[in-house]
């Protein structure tokens, strides 16, 4: 990797060094204002994400986050053999993390309510450095009020990391153009790689990235390029053992079959609505026109990585919103510099007074409230259950207050429903899984095995809690592997049915 002092040669090129000295010049304000543009979002971001924190059920990705990280180093290390292994970073300081906080809902999610929030404040760095005060700081109140930010805020999930790494490296690749050294190349490779393991998809930021030294490059820097290239390849390096583990894995997320449907509703599922979506994407669209140097950076950033994922969506299948997240902060910052440039001249470098100041000021202020008016319905609802998961809670409610000793339980349907009830059971004493044969950490994986002799593992139980979602008005034993039914129909009969949002509770008695 290669470190230099002068981002242009001078003798060669005085115009091109005054500019860029001009530049630097002009977007270096002053140190409180950094303190502002990075507090106000992220404390914007906190109003949104943390109320209401464990509220939420976990659905099924949480539930895996919760299974991994409670397994010991080793069994963990016997998972990833076989499934999840670019989430091990992920997985290993939850496991930490779990230790010291806990395992409820709440605790689960604060790690990413926290990386969300200091996301936020990271934006309003980031269009501080490109462009105004006063733009970061709208960018980072966009951000902060963006309804998917708090549903992935809330989430047990590492995509509120990748968002915030891929932030944080683009941070860090302005500082090493502004001021290129040893320290500052290698702070973006290492951000970089950070990226990556938050989340492999997010890596293609880096197309951005390349973008913005294209740029710098043509005007008059000749070795940029070649620090880029050093820094990028180490940063791709760090991860690179996880990425050949991880591409023998794909199968795992071969069910997200992505179709010209899901292009449509690409901006609805990443913004949260389709209103708060259009808004920004409108005024993205128009921000191009404003960003000017940063343009490339922040178009290849925003677009790009959704493009190559739908290309590449039948043999990756990596199209989804989620992955995605860490594209929001080049849609906002694009969208604050299209409402700043409407008001005036987008110019880091211009002084303006008093009233010009105050009338930003209000500009700001009048645009964030406005927006999150629109978006708060939103914010709202993703705070809510998701509506195609399981009423997991309510069934173990269920459960524990009608449980017996000597009770077993037994699982039906496609839905993850043994890990789940192992979760929402986890602090009392749960009826016995008495058709698990082999756990899921013997097994190296997420899910048992179980006994294929039903009838025989049924003796000496008198009473079962059969936990289905098979759903659609069919028998809760509806799907079942035919020997497993048939020897549960003819030992039991139900004496009680319960039935909840997409799973059945049902009590059987043997006959």
């Amino acid at each position: 990797m290669t470190a230099y002092t002068s981002p242009v040669d001078e003798a060669q090129a005085p115009d091109a060094v005054e500019s860029e000295h001009a530049h630097r010049r002009r977007t270096e304000p002053g140190k409180g204002t950094g303190v502002l543009v990075f507090v106000l979002p992220l404390l914007a971001a906190l109003a949104c994400v943390l109320p209401g924190l464990g509220h939420r059920q976990l659905w099924r990705d949480e539930h895996a986050t919760w299974w991994a990280s409670s397994l010991s180093y080793h069994d963990l290390g016997r998972l990833i053999e076989h499934v999840d292994v670019v989430f091990t970073p992920y997985y290993a300081v939850m496991h930490l993390w779990i230790a010291v906080a806990g395992d409820s809902p709440a605790a689960l999610r604060l790690p990413g309510a926290v990386a969300m929030a200091v996301s936020a404040g990271v934006v309003g760095l980031l269009g501080r450095r490109m462009f105004t005060v006063r733009t970061g700081l709208l960018a980072g109140l966009l951000f902060a009020v963006v309804p998917a930010i708090t549903r992935y805020g809330q989430e047990a999930r590492p995509y509120a990391f990748a968002s915030l790494f891929a932030l944080l490296a683009t941070l860090m690749l302005l500082r090493a153009l502004d001021r290129p050294s040893l320290k500052d190349w290698t702070l973006y490779a290492l951000a970089l790689a950070a990226t990556g393991f938050g989340h492999l998809v997010a890596m293609s930021v880096v197309a951005g990235h390349l973008g913005l030294v294209v740029v710098v490059k043509k005007r008059g820097d000749r070795i940029v390029h070649w620090a880029f290239a050093g820094a990028a390849a180490l940063g791709l390096s760090i991860t690179f053992p996880m990425v050949a583990s991880g591409s023998g894995q794909t199968g795992q997320i071969a069910w997200n079959v992505t179709t010209t449907q899901d292009l449509l509703d690409y901006p609805q599922g990443l913004f949260g609505s389709w209103i708060t979506g259009g808004v920004v994407l409108g005024l993205g669209v128009l921000g191009l026109l404003a960003a000017r140097r940063y343009a490339l950076l922040l178009g290849a950033w925003a677009v790009l990585p959704p493009v190559l994922t739908f290309l590449t969506a039948n043999q990756l299948h990596m199209f989804l919103p989620r992955y995605l997240l860490f594209t929001i902060p080049a849609w906002v910052l694009l969208a604050a510099a299209g409402i700043t440039r409407l008001t005036g001249r987008l110019d880091p470098g211009a002084r303006p007074g008093a009233a010009a100041k105050a009338m930003g000021g209000l500009l700001v202020a009048a645009v964030a409230a406005g927006y999150a008016f629109v978006a708060w319905p939103a914010i709202g609802i993703a705070k809510q259950d998701l509506p195609d998961e399981p009423d997991y809670s309510a069934a173990a409610g269920v459960i524990v207050s009608g449980e017996k000793p000597g009770d077993g339980m037994i699982f039906n349907g496609q839905l993850s429903e043994r890990r789940a009830m192992a979760y929402e059971l986890r602090d009392r004493k749960a009826p016995k899984d008495v058709l698990m044969e082999w756990t899921p950490e013997q097994n190296g994986s997420y899910g048992a095995s179980e006994c294929k002799y039903t009838a025989r593992c049924l003796q000496g139980v008198d009473r079962l809690w059969l936990v289905s979602t098979v759903g659609d008005g069919r028998p809760p034993l509806d799907g079942a592997e035919p020997k497993k039914a048939t020897a549960i129909e003819k030992y039991f009969k139900a004496t009680r049915t319960v039935k909840l949002h997409r799973v059945t509770v049902q009590v059987l008695e043997r006959k």
